[in-house]
């Protein structure tokens, strides 16, 4: 439980940047409604963040950003963790749940290259940097392009996509850190029709106690309900694929006068097979939504991409 007695809670974040960016937005936030609170902030390291040179995919699985910061909320160390929503399993963690989405960020990825280009325009074998299985298919299937993993903060990330000696030719990351680091480089954001983002991607959430109702109070007025519908129906075509990790599987979705439309992607890590669907449904219920999409996927391919890799 949050120290109310003394007004102050205490937030955990990853190290990054980036991440104490959102952390702070997310305090600041807090105080201008609640101007009597007292905010504290412990940095602590995940797993993630602790191997910092393999593949994503070779030490990837639910948690590799989040589960010291679920411990930490479990145990009472901290009242508070912000998280970039991608990196969140699906499933709520025990004792836990999602207080708050912040409003949506731009979602979609971005190309930085020392050539000053986007994907198109790079010439056959040139160099992409990612560790990302969605944005390695989607590039394999419509770029005569080389993937090479690329891991690190959003900065140094950065810095070695624009090194004219280093070994990228450009590099893919969400536009959205980007846009909250106000980092002043060049990025070239990728058409959705060419690369669907991450489930969640471009938005923040914050994770409490699910039984911590004076923290909960808190966070209510900062929740955007079209962003968490939206997260929620793309978190749930995710979830209904049974996909994990092991698979490139990306969706967005947009509501407009309370109808949402998400698009949904499922492709073999090569690239050689995708499988592209889109369905519209009421807002009001994201989760069904998500699944319907789920089910039109595995019906016109998915299903044969995931059986291969069983």
């Amino acid at each position: 439980m949050a120290n109310t007695a003394s007004n102050t809670i205490r937030f955990g974040t990853r190290g990054s940047a980036l991440a104490r960016v959102q952390t702070s937005t997310v305090a600041s936030a807090l105080q201008q409604r609640f101007p009597e609170l007292e905010v504290e902030t412990e940095i602590i390291s995940t797993r993630g963040d602790q191997d910092i040179t393999s593949p994503l995919p070779e030490i990837g699985g639910k948690g590799l950003f989040t589960e010291e910061l679920e411990a930490a909320l479990r145990t009472g160390r901290i009242d508070l963790a912000v998280h970039s929503l991608k990196d969140l399993p699906v499933d709520d963690a025990p004792g836990l749940t999602i207080g708050a989405c912040l409003p949506r960020e731009d979602a979609r990825d971005a190309v930085i290259s020392r050539h000053d280009c986007g994907l198109e325009a790079l010439a056959a074998g040139a160099v992409i940097g990612t560790s990302s299985l969605r944005r390695g298919a989607q590039i394999r299937a419509q770029f005569p392009l080389s993937i090479t993993s690329l891991r690190g903060n959003v900065d140094t990330r950065v810095a070695k996509g624009l090194d004219p000696d280093g070994p990228y030719d450009a590099i893919i990351l969400a536009q959205a850190g980007l846009n909250r680091m106000g980092l002043d480089v060049q990025s070239r954001p990728i058409d959705m029709k060419i690369m669907l983002p991450a489930p969640g991607q471009g938005a923040v959430a914050v994770q409490c106690r699910a039984d911590d109702e004076a923290v909960l109070e808190y966070l209510r007025p900062l929740n955007c309900t079209d962003t968490a519908a939206a997260v929620a129906a793309e978190r749930q075509f995710l979830d209904a694929l049974g996909a994990g990790c092991r698979l490139p599987v990306a969706a967005f979705a947009e509501i407009a006068t309370g109808e949402m439309t998400i698009n949904g992607l499922v492709a073999s890590v090569d690239g050689t097979k995708v499988v592209r669907v889109t369905h519209s449904g009421d807002a009001a219920d994201a989760a069904q939504v998500g699944q319907h999409l789920a089910q039109l996927a595995l019906e016109t391919g998915a299903a044969e991409i995931l059986a291969a890799i069983d």
